[in-house]
């Protein structure tokens, strides 16, 4: 019986046998076929990679390798960094903040960079004595300039960091920036209108975005600055628990700069304001019109940017002379006929007297072609950097809306 059995089992564990060998052969194609495969894909990537390094612009300031920017320009907030995000499209919320995160910390790192030292160090221009000099023409045209000793936040005008309140001096920068006096100021008291009263921070931050664009739209990129606005506020509240950036009294001038500036919105420019006239620190802010100047009288070299030359001055002019002297040469710019942007030369101006090319040890001169781009950029009419990185969001996120309607 045992026989017979065995006899019977036979075939069927012939073809268990043959059916299992086959699947092993099968199973070991594959796994051929997958080494292989895989091999390829392997070898495909790194020709894709050493083709995408030759492709590759020169690293960032991050030691990121990106795609080189098709023009550079001069402009408060990392221009570079500008361009280059402007060739690529805003694709949601999580590619924005990001980009944010990454602005940011290109931002802080060129600021500190050059926190303690020129970024031309052997740019010879200006001496201590061209500070002293410059400030003693210019009082003697427009009256000497002081530090207050109390810092008052003016009521009838916006100012630019004129309050003894960091937060409010933050806001009122920001809301004169691009534009004139007249413009922030109307815009200024447009939104103290709004809410009832100035320093309405819980009120503005809890009113949304489209409420303040409209009540600060007199001033001009109303949708960038009230978005500009609205974060700070409730980053502010979110770190601190209150409105108030009030600490920044107690701390050094590079903390509070870097704190400041790492705010979406705020550059080098706008910080500094806060830093000169509300928190009384020694900190020389460069703006279109010190721009202009310090170009014309050869204190910078001609291509410098605005954030190159705010670095470059901050680091050469005496502290005792940043206030009279960002002062003196803002009210200079807006009255001198040949100093303003668009001026002509006509010889008649004391400070560009004392300051010609000749006797600045061979500093090019800034042409009749830079006065005229400066004109272009001058306040009213300059969109610069984060605030067109901002608008360019705004505008996205408007077509979005239009197309999900």
């Amino acid at each position: 019986m045992a026989a017979a059995a065995t006899k019977t089992a036979a075939p069927a564990l012939r073809r268990s046998a043959r059916h299992l060998i086959k699947s092993e052969a099968v199973s070991a194609k594959l796994a051929a076929n997958g080494a292989t495969a895989t091999k390829d894909k392997m070898k495909k990537k790194k020709k894709e990679e050493g083709e995408g390094k030759k492709r590759k612009g020169p690293p960032d300031h991050d030691g990121i390798a990106t795609k080189k920017p098709k023009k550079e320009e001069e402009g408060e907030e990392d221009d570079k960094y500008h361009d280059h995000h402007h060739s690529v499209p805003v694709q949601s919320s999580s590619s924005s903040s990001s980009k944010a995160d990454l602005l940011k910390a290109r931002k802080l790192k060129s600021f500190t960079a050059f926190s303690q030292r020129s970024p031309f160090p052997s740019f010879p221009r200006p001496t201590p004595q061209d500070c002293r000099l410059a400030h003693s023409l210019l009082a003697r045209v427009h009256g000497e300039r002081s530090r207050p000793p109390a810092v008052i936040a003016p009521t009838n005008s916006a100012g630019c960091g004129d309050s003894p309140s960091v937060l409010d001096a933050l806001v009122r920068t920001i809301l004169s920036q691009n534009t004139s006096n007249t413009n922030s100021t109307r815009a200024k008291l447009s939104m103290d209108d709004e809410y009832g009263g100035s320093d309405r921070w819980e009120a503005i931050a809890q009113g949304g975005q489209a409420r303040l664009e409209k009540a600060i739209q007199s001033g001009g990129l109303a949708a960038v600055k009230s978005r500009v606005i609205i974060n700070i506020l409730q980053q502010t509240r979110a770190r601190y628990g209150v409105y108030s950036l009030d600490h920044l009294f107690a701390a050094s001038d590079e903390d509070a700069m870097k704190e400041m500036i790492a705010f979406q919105g705020v550059g080098p420019k706008t910080a500094s304001c806060v830093l000169l006239f509300c928190l009384q620190r020694a900190s020389f802010a460069v703006d279109t019109h010190v721009h202009r100047i310090t170009g014309l009288l050869g204190w910078r070299p001609p291509g410098a940017s605005r954030e190159e030359t705010q670095a470059h001055l901050d680091a050469v002019v005496p502290d005792d002379e940043k206030y009279p002297l960002h002062v003196l040469l803002v009210t200079h710019g807006r009255r001198c006929g040949e100093c303003k942007a668009g001026g002509r030369t006509v010889r008649n101006c004391e400070l560009r007297k004392a300051f010609r090319p000749q006797r600045s040890g061979g500093v090019v001169k800034v042409d009749e072609s830079e006065a005229d781009a400066e004109e272009k950029e001058e306040e009213d009419v300059v969109v610069k950097n984060e605030q067109l990185e901002l608008l360019r969001d705004v505008k996205k996120e408007e077509d979005d809306d239009d197309a999900d309607d």
